[in-house]
């Protein structure tokens, strides 16, 4: 199920959580791709918290959210390049996206294959997907007063089964959100420290989502196909089978008069 839109904007834009839950996450993206200068960026789901920092130098940035979630316009500050799409059917040419985020999508859909289909088929050559998702383990998942606490969890394997399906090749991961998802004040304020501190854990043990770069797998072409012919037995030369016998001596039919 999909959250309405206004709802998820609440979160990250007017709670403290959200803005913390914002920060943590956004700076794991960043730490796997730091810049994206000259590159068309896309985010589905509601990705624009990870998109800002890309607005400067990509050649274009899009979000594309899915009409049950609902659609903003953003940034408030710029152009709008925010579009309400049906969430398999993405209005992209093929093969046109650099890079592409999905932030509170992946589980959220009611038909992810078809879902991880068409962002297979928008990213082109050497193009990248992070997948953000909630971590099963984490407690993030456990509670639905957060974006995080709807949809399908995840485990690590789970979404690397499920992407490599289609046509995705897992490359990197990372992990966010160690902190509770907690309002008090303590939690607040002593959220980044947390946050330092647990990211030299390993990545998946505490982590509220973690996050998978994956890249596009590129089927080789199918050339011409040539049958070698099947090879045959060649035919014996006439005679060749047949015994030898002593010059002068013919071979001998059946006596006339018998019989």
């Amino acid at each position: 199920m999909h959250l309405d839109v206004d709802d998820i904007r609440k979160f990250y834009y007017r709670r403290a959580l959200g803005r913390a839950a914002q920060a943590s996450v956004r700076g794991q993206v960043q730490r796997l791709w730091p810049e994206a200068k000259g590159q068309t960026v896309v985010g589905f789901g509601f990705a624009v918290p990870l998109l800002r920092p890309y607005l400067p130098d990509a050649r274009r940035v899009i979000a594309l959210m899915p009409g049950p979630q609902g659609v903003m316009a953003w940034p408030k500050d710029g152009p709008n390049v925010s579009v309400l799409i049906e969430e398999t059917l993405w209005p992209i040419e093929t093969g046109r996206v650099d890079k592409l985020i999905l932030l509170h999508g992946l589980e959220t859909s009611e038909r992810p294959a078809r879902l991880l289909d068409e962002c297979a088929r928008v990213l082109g050559p050497g193009g990248k997907a992070l997948f953000v998702v909630p971590n099963r383990a984490g407690l993030w998942s456990r509670n639905d007063r957060t974006p995080f606490g709807y949809g399908r969890p995840y485990t690590l394997s789970q979404l690397e089964t499920q992407i490599r399906a289609h046509g995705f090749e897992p490359e990197r991961h990372a992990a966010a959100l160690f902190q509770p998802p907690s309002e008090r004040r303590f939690w607040l304020k002593s959220g980044r420290i947390v946050e330092r501190l647990a990211g030299r854990l390993p990545a998946m043990l505490a982590g509220g989502v973690f996050l998978v770069e994956a890249k596009k797998r590129v089927q080789p072409t199918d050339g011409t196909r040539v049958k070698r012919a099947q090879r045959t037995a060649p035919k014996p030369v006439e005679g060749l089978g047949e015994p030898a016998l002593p010059m002068g001596q013919q071979m001998q039919g059946p006596d006339r008069d018998e019989g």
